[in-house]
Order: C-alpha cells, then structure tokens, then sequence
C-alpha cells in the first residue's frame, strides 16, 4: 500500500500563529506513520515553508502547494491537515485558495470558514434554527454611536468584543457607561466592526463537536471558571482559568447543550473539529460563537475532551486524513 503524503498546516499571519505551532506539533507527533508520510509545513505572512526535523527549510510552490526537498525530489500532498488558528486557515481564504488548486484538506470548506469567523453573521444564520443567543448591538467603525441608547437596550454590565478575531483578544466586560469609549477603541484595534453584547449571567462552557466515522458526535462539555471576570485571552493561552470536564450541569441541561451544539454544527454543514462556546442561563443555552481550528495543544480543550470520551488523538487525527482524502 502506497503511503499516503500529509502536510501538516500550521501558523497563519495573527498573533495566534504561537499556539496554532504548538497544535501543528501535536497532530504531527500523532499521525499514524505506518499509514502517513508526514510533513511540516509553516505558513507565514511573509514566508509559506517547509520544514525538517533537522530545522532545514525549502520554500512552498504556491502555484500547486508542492515542495521541492533538497534531494531534488518534488513532494505533493495528498492531504493538508490545516490547523491554523485565525487567518487564513480559519477565515476561509486557504480554503478557497485550496479549492482552486485542487488540492484536498481537513476541516470545514472555504464558506463554512467564512461564516464562523464572523460572529455576527454566524449568530444571524443559527438564529433561523432557532439557536440562542445574546441581545447584540453590531457596529462598523467610524459609525456613530448612541452610549446612552446601547444601555438602555443592553444594560449594564455589557461585552464588547472584535466580530472577527480569534482567541478572546479585544474583548472588555464593561460595567459603567465612562468605560465604553475605551472599549470600543480596544475592539477596533483588532477588527474593523464589533459587537457589542448583553451580559449573560450563567456558566461558560466548551463543546467540542466533529464528525466522527460518519456522525455528529459531542466530544465533550468543559466548563471553563475563569479566575478573571471572563475567558479572555490570558485566561485562555497563560492558565488564568480553570476547565473542567466534564461541566457541573445535570443530565437535562447536557442533553440540551449537546442538542444544540450538533444542530448548530449541522445546520452550519460543518465537518472537522469545531467547539463552541455557550453560555448557560436558566437553563438554557446561550451560543457565543464557534471556532473551527479550535487550539490543539496537548493543553487544548479539545484533546481533554478527547480523552475523556476514550478517542486517542491518533485515531481523532486519522479520522480526519482519511475524510479529506474521500472527499
């Protein structure tokens, strides 16, 4: 049997690009060898490379993503396990760029990408499925604002937050009206258009949905006790929160945050990893937003969900290799 030829993806042009190498490490570490010639490739805003463990680097050919290794040999790759968080791996521009090429890859195609990447848009959508979540106020930058109007419709506290950037940077719990300018100002470096959030008293959790062999499966509910006010990007990447799986909740409230987060994941047509982030209240289940290239450290959400569901990250990476070559 030929071995098949993988390149794993990693990097991506955002501050993130850190964490997105630390889970390129894991699936590359992981992947079946016996089955898989495995590869590195690293893409960054001013270089796309390959590389050895030996540290030796040859450029990537962007007109079919092949490498040429120094032996002279050409390598083209049967599958990209794309695991870059943020742009462009997240965003859909890689895929789309994927797509033209002809080249298969891991994950959600270029439009799902897209979609979830912007918070806004994917809330809309989901809203039609009758998936909740919080009263939002969208703003474009340079917009005018009404402060007093914004409270008076959201209330006190409220979340401003980036509608498209990866990892919790951005985001401010404001409590007093004086504070929101500032907010804004911390949204808008990161993003050109924000949202602007009612406060969702309840607990957070983390769902962890992929289709596995062939159905939607939850990998795991984590709830997430940030020793902040909320899980930002500290308490996300520098340990500042505590997670726990599986999440505190009875089996009525699981049931209904497990429904939820497949039909969201269905209703999307979705296929890869993907986790979503809730916030329940009341009982019922707040979506926030989802992540498609959610963060695959050995420190992630996503492989402790893994491995409390008895998934080996092999197989939960092989799985995913052997979807995109069918595709």
């Amino acid at each position: 049997m030929d071995k098949k030829n993988v390149a794993v993806v990693m990097g991506g042009y955002s501050d993130e690009y850190k964490v997105s190498l630390k889970s390129g490490q894991l699936i590359y570490d992981s992947l079946d060898r016996d089955l898989y010639n495995v590869y590195k490739v690293v893409i960054l805003k001013d270089e796309w490379y390959f590389i050895d463990d030996r540290g030796n680097k040859a450029p990537v050919n962007k007109a079919d993503f092949s490498v040429n290794l120094n032996s002279g040999f050409n390598v083209q790759f049967d599958v990209c396990f794309n695991i870059i968080h943020g742009k462009p791996g997240e965003n859909g521009e890689l895929q789309a760029y994927w797509d033209t090429i002809g080249q298969k890859y891991t994950g959600c195609g270029f439009y799902q990408s897209a979609l979830t990447f912007n918070k806004k848009d994917t809330l809309a959508v989901l809203s039609k499925y009758g998936i909740p979540s919080a009263k939002s106020i969208y703003l474009r930058n340079g917009e005018a604002i009404d402060e007093d109007k914004v409270i008076e419709e959201l209330g006190l506290p409220l979340f401003v937050k980036p509608n498209q950037s990866g990892s919790s940077l951005g985001i401010t719990k404001v409590k007093e009206k004086t504070e929101l300018p500032k907010a804004l100002d911390f949204a808008f470096a990161e993003d050109d258009e924000v949202l602007i959030e009612s406060f969702l008293n309840g607990m957070e959790v983390s769902v962890g949905v992929l289709d596995y062999q062939g159905e939607t499966i939850v990998l795991g509910i984590t709830e997430i006790v940030p020793h902040k006010e909320f899980f930002d990007y500290e308490a996300k990447y520098e340990g500042a929160s505590e997670e726990i799986t599986p999440a505190r909740i009875d089996d009525e409230t699981r049931k209904k945050v497990e429904d939820i987060a497949k039909r969201a994941y269905d209703s999307l047509g979705m296929s890869g990893f993907s986790r979503s982030e809730f916030i329940i209240m009341n009982g019922t289940p707040y979506m926030l937003e989802m992540n498609t290239n959610p963060g695959f450290s050995p420190a992630s959400i996503l492989p402790q969900q893994a491995k409390h569901y008895g998934i080996s990250i092999k197989d939960l990476c092989g799985n995913e290799v052997e979807k995109a070559l069918k595709k």
